[in-house]
């Protein structure tokens, strides 16, 4: 997950979002399998989310899957 936000973040930064990249990456997120985003820690869905919203473009099956994901923790404490 850290591996994946940080090159998301990157490509984002750079100002170069590939947008095959962003939709692969967006479909192998937001399949069936939940267990996907549970490995991600609170500076990986940080740099995830913000590369996405920096990239353009509307990412909601994205952001609600993240955003389920957070909140299916029910201990928001890790998240400083």
């Amino acid at each position: 997950p850290q591996e994946m936000s940080n090159i998301m973040w990157a490509y984002a930064k750079a100002g170069e979002p590939n947008a095959c990249l962003f939709k692969e990456v967006e479909d192998y997120f937001t399949t069936e399998d939940d267990q996907r985003l549970r490995a991600f820690k609170p500076q990986d869905f940080s740099n995830f989310v913000w590369a996405y919203a920096t990239a353009g473009g509307s990412h909601p099956r994205l952001f609600k899957k993240v955003a389920d994901s957070i909140i299916s923790r029910r201990d928001l404490q890790c998240f400083k």
